[in-house]
C-alpha cells in the first residue's frame, strides 16, 4: 500500500526539527525545494495497491536512488550515510532529524524492480527538464562507449569450474547421487592452470583445461539422465546454457561470458590498457554547448555505433520535447547522413569550394565534439557507470539512466552553489530563498 511523507512544516518540541539544523542556503536544500515530488507521487502511485501494510514513501525512495548514484554510493552505503546526514534526510522529505536507518537496502532493489526502466526514465527526465533553458540545444553531441558488468575475467577453466559447482549444487539439492562429485580432481586440474602462459607449463595446462571441459559436460549429461520429466523441465534453461558455454569456440558470435549474466557481450574498444570489455554498449548524447545529458540508452550487445543512433534521437525528442537538428559524431557513426529531422555530421574533409567560414565553423564544431569524452569519463568514474552491479539486462538500463540523471543533478547543485555566491557576493542576504525559488520555477538560468 502507498505510504505518504511526513509534513516537513509541523514543529515537534521533542526532537530536532531539520529546517532549524540545516542551513537554507545549501544547494542540495535548495534542490530539494525545487524538485517535483509531486509528479513522482502521481507517476508511481499506480504500481501500489490499496491494500495491506504501507510501503515506504515514494519521495524517500526516489531520493535515496538519487542520493545513491550523486554520491557514487551503494544500497547499503547510501542508506548508511542517510542516518549521519541531515541534508540527506531533508532531500528525502524528513521533518525531523531521524536516528533509525529509513529502510533496509533491500527496499532499494524492490523499488526499482517496482517502477521499472519507465520509472527511472522518468527520473532522468525530470533531471533534463529542470536545467531549463540550457537543454535546449539545436546540435547535440553523440558518442558511445561500453559499460562493464560486475563480473570476473571470463575464461574457459574459469567457466567449466563454475559449471561443475553449479551441477554439484543441483545434484544436492535434488539428493540425486553423482557418480563420482570430482571434488579433488578440481582442485589438482586448477593446480596445473598456475603459470599456465610458461612455456614449461603450457602442455600440461592444455590437457588440464579439456579434462575440466570433459569432467562439466560429463556431470550435465548425468544430470540429463537422472533428473526426472518435472524436475527436468525445471533446469532445463540452466542445462542448455552450460552445454551452450561448453560447445562454444573461440571465434563463435554471441558467445556466453558469464553463466549469471548471459547477456553480457565482448567489446573490443582499441584501448592499450584494456584491450576487451565486457559488458554493454550505451549511447550518450549531450548539448553541445552547455553539457546537460540529454539522451542516455543502454543496448544489449554491441551493436555498430550507426543503429543506435535513431533509439537515443526519439529518446532525445521524448525528453526535451523536439528533434535537435544536427547530432555530431565521430567516424564511427558513418553510413547515416541523416535520421528524421535530424543531420548527422561526421568528421571529413570539406571540398576545395568550402569558404573560410564554412572550414571555421565545421572545425569548431568537431573540438566541441571532444568534449563529450570528460562527460563519459565522469559518468563512469563519478556516477557508477564504471561497473555495474544491477542485475540483468534492466539493471543495464536503469543504472545508465540513473548515471545520466546524477550527472545533471550534479551540474545543478554547480549551478545552485554558484547562484548563491553571486547573491551573497551582491549584498542579498534577505531575499537570498525567495529570489532563489523564483527563479527557478521561472526556469531561467542563473
Amino acid at each position: 500500500m502507498k505510504s505518504f511523507s511526513p509534513d516537513q512544516s509541523q514543529m515537534n518540541l521533542y526532537r530536532p526539527v531539520l529546517k532549524q539544523i540545516i542551513n537554507p542556503r545549501d544547494a542540495l536544500a535548495v534542490l530539494a525545494d525545487c524538485m517535483p515530488w509531486q509528479e513522482f507521487e502521481e507517476a508511481f502511485s499506480r504500481y501500489y495497491s490499496r491494500t495491506g501494510a504501507p510501503a515506504k514513501p515514494i519521495r524517500l525512495m526516489v531520493s535515496l536512488l538519487v542520493l545513491k548514484q550523486l554520491y557514487n554510493l551503494g544500497d547499503e552505503t547510501v542508506v548508511q550515510a542517510w542516518v549521519h546526514n541531515p541534508y540527506f534526510q531533508y532531500f528525502s522529505g524528513e521533518a525531523e532529524f531521524q536516528w533509525e536507518f529509513p529502510c533496509d537496502p533491500t527496499d532499494l532493489v524492490h523499488f526499482r524492480k517496482r517502477i521499472g526502466e519507465k520509472g527511472v526514465e522518468r527520473i532522468f527526465q525530470v533531471s533534463v527538464r529542470l536545467q531549463g533553458k540550457d537543454a535546449q540545444s539545436r546540435e547535440i553531441v553523440v558518442d558511445s562507449t561500453a559499460q562493464e558488468k560486475n563480473i570476473t575475467y571470463p575464461t574457459d577453466v574459469k567457466l567449466a569450474v563454475k559449471i561443475i559447482n553449479k551441477c554439484r549444487q543441483i545434484a544436492k539439492k535434488e539428493a540425486l547421487e553423482l557418480r563420482q562429485t570430482y571434488t579433488k580432481t578440481t582442485k589438482k586440474l586448477l593446480l596445473l592452470q598456475r603459470f599456465a602462459h610458461h612455456p614449461k607449463n603450457r602442455k600440461k595446462a592444455a590437457a588440464a583445461k579439456r579434462k575440466l571441459k570433459t569432467i562439466a559436460g560429463r556431470l550435465v549429461r548425468e544430470l540429463e539422465r537422472k533428473l526426472s520429466g518435472s524436475r527436468l523441465g525445471l533446469y532445463l534453461p540452466d542445462l542448455a546454457l552450460f552445454e551452450k558455454v561448453l560447445n562454444q569456440k573461440q571465434q563463435d558470435k554471441q558467445k556466453i561470458y558469464s553463466l549469471h549474466e548471459p547477456q553480457v557481450a565482448c567489446i573490443a574498444k582499441g584501448k592499450q590498457a584494456k584491450k576487451f570489455e565486457f559488458g554493454s554498449k550505451v549511447s550518450v548524447a549531450m548539448s553541445r554547448d552547455t553539457n546537460v545529458v540529454v539522451g542516455i540508452v543502454n543496448f544489449t550487445g554491441n551493436p555498430h555505433d550507426g543503429k543506435t543512433l535513431e533509439e537515443t534521437l526519439e529518446q532525445v525528442k521524448s525528453t526535451v520535447g523536439q528533434s535537435p537538428q544536427v547530432a555530431i559524431a565521430d567516424r564511427g557513426y558513418r553510413g547515416k547522413t541523416r535520421i528524421g529531422e535530424t543531420e548527422i555530421i561526421i568528421p571529413k574533409p570539406l571540398g576545395k569550394k568550402a569558404s573560410a567560414y564554412e572550414k571555421a565553423k565545421t572545425r569548431k564544431r568537431f573540438r566541441r565534439r571532444a568534449a563529450i569524452e570528460p562527460v563519459i569519463s565522469h559518468l563512469k568514474s563519478d556516477f557508477k557507470m564504471a561497473r555495474n552491479f544491477l542485475k540483468g539486462v534492466s539493471g543495464d538500463k536503469i543504472n545508465a539512466l540513473m548515471a545520466g540523471a546524477a550527472f545533471n543533478f550534479k551540474r545543478l547543485l554547480r549551478k545552485i552553489a554558484q547562484a548563491i555566491l553571486c547573491l551573497l557576493l551582491n549584498g542579498k542576504k534577505q531575499t537570498l530563498w525567495a529570489r532563489l525559488l523564483t527563479l527557478w520555477q521561472l526556469k531561467m538560468n542563473f
